[in-house]
């Protein structure tokens, strides 16, 4: 695999990289407000505007009435709202109290709401949902509810103190992921994780105060908040806030003279099919994450652009990991190569990571995070596969591989059959399954219907361009 210096701007070598060097998140952010404090760093849907100073202010103020309200350090709050000033300034201002957020995804229902909260032992909650405060305090009675405008909490004091206090060592955020099975499990990261990828990703994407982010993301996920907002801040730069994703919307911000894009491949798909598509092009920079993107799709983002995206690859437990290069080709089907700071090898196929930006562990939870790691290295739980050119490409789940008569079938091989193969007018694309114990780990054959037949039967069997041809579906049992 390449090495993370190929990812430096010219003239900067590894030995001048020194991640998480100004030691927490709100360190770095604010050296950056005073280098600039009438630079505008949000904008919102509706145009309102704020300034470094402005930014600084009102998260120093949140963070005093967090304070007033009993939060200390190392409290969990929730922060579950959708994108907006008053958001992004109840964010900072935890993180400036000392407290750790926790990200809380606006969709979820009541069971999952409880889960979260109860297992994280939260103190506070910051929600634009009243019926999923009543939700937090059922939970875990005697937790503080506010809207995003802190308009719940008692005032600061006239000084409040221990603010600005957290090092790169404390928790910064504690992120809920549910892996491939089981309950969902908290990911503690800390200041000097998260600072790490997020200056990571402004080195190797050349990220600048000049940049003006059109994020679209919501700001429970790590793409979002990890990346957009996290590197916004860090690079000193512009993000404009859309409340939701509408692809008139974002083409409108480019337009308005946005630089940078963030999304999903779904994102992308529907801003391709989108009238006036062809703004794309004003965009210094296209980033694509969090599921594969099609190469056709690739070829369309590419065309209208004038440039291809660029696709990256990280999780919950780690942020940023790997990129395809800003100078450099951008490969269509690939993750490309580790970002600064970053290591990673393979091991039987599964993509093992380390670096400053990788967790330390799940909270409450020593028996998940000791088979998380292998002598010091993160498992991720993908399957990857490095080409001759060092690029990495993930080819699926290692909980998810099947293994038919000897021969590896990864899912994302089958989903490409899925999608691109010439199928009979009217057949359905999925069926059902069951499983096939004889033919090894995690096989399945589907029954024989005419449907499934016709698969085993009209498939060329040259497993390099048909990988099915090696599950034998829908093969009749003896």
């Amino acid at each position: 695999m390449r090495p993370w210096s190929e990812h430096l701007p010219p003239g900067v070598t590894a030995a001048d990289v020194r991640l998480a060097g100004a030691g927490s998140l709100v360190a770095a952010w604010r050296a950056r407000w005073d280098e600039a404090p009438d630079r505008v760093v949000l904008v919102d849907s509706s145009g309102a505007a704020l300034t470094a100073a402005g930014l600084d202010e009102r998260s120093a103020v949140a963070a005093g009435r967090l304070r007033a309200a009993g939060v200390g350090s190392g409290d969990r709050v929730v922060v579950s709202a959708g994108p907006s000033l008053d958001h992004v300034v109840a964010y900072v201002g935890v993180l400036r109290s000392g407290a750790v957020a926790v990200p809380l995804n606006g969709a979820y229902l009541q069971p999952e709401v409880a889960q979260v909260v109860a297992d994280a032992g939260v103190s506070a909650a910051i929600t634009d949902d009243a019926g999923r405060g009543r939700w937090i305090t059922a939970a875990v009675p005697g937790t503080v509810v506010t809207p995003p405008d802190l308009s719940g909490l008692p005032p600061a004091g006239p000084a409040p103190g221990g603010l600005d206090a957290a090092t790169g060592d404390d928790a910064a955020l504690l992120a809920y992921t549910s892996g491939t099975t089981g309950a969902p499990k908290g990911a503690l990261l800390s200041h000097a994780n998260l600072l790490a990828s997020a200056e990571a990703v402004c080195l190797a994407w050349r990220w600048t105060p000049d940049d003006r982010l059109v994020l679209a993301l919501p700001l429970f996920h790590m793409h979002g908040l990890g990346v957009g907002l996290h590197g916004t801040l860090t690079a000193g730069a512009t993000a404009v806030l859309l409340d939701r994703f509408d692809p008139g919307a974002v083409l409108d911000a480019v337009d308005a003279g946005g630089s940078l894009f963030f999304g999903v491949p779904t994102m992308w798909h529907r801003l391709a099919s989108q009238p006036g598509a062809e703004v794309l092009s004003r965009l210094r920079l296209g980033v694509s994450g969090s599921a594969p993107l099609p190469p056709d799709l690739h070829a369309a983002v590419a065309a209208l652009a004038g440039r291809p995206p660029l696709e990256r690859y990280g999780m919950t437990e780690t942020a940023m990991l790997v990129s395809n290069p800003y100078q450099g080709e951008r490969r269509a089907g690939s993750v490309g190569f580790p970002l600064p700071g970053v290591e990673v090898h393979l091991t039987g196929g599964e993509i093992e990571v380390r670096g400053p930006n990788v967790f330390a562990g799940y909270w409450q939870r020593p028996d998940a995070t000791a088979e998380a790691f292998r002598d010091g290295w993160f498992r991720t739980g993908d399957l990857g596969e490095v080409d001759p050119d060092g690029y990495l490409r993930i080819v699926g789940r290692a909980k998810e591989l099947i293994i038919s008569g000897g021969y590896n079938v990864y899912p994302r091989e089958v989903e490409e059959v899925l999608r691109t193969g010439t199928w009979p007018p009217g057949a359905p694309t999925a069926w059902p399954r069951t499983s096939d114990p004889g033919a090894g780990s995690g096989s399945t054959r589907c029954p024989a219907t005419p449907w499934a037949r016709w698969c085993a039967t009209s498939w060329p069997i040259a497993s390099d361009r048909w990988p099915l041809a090696r599950v034998s579906y829908g093969r009749p049992r003896p």
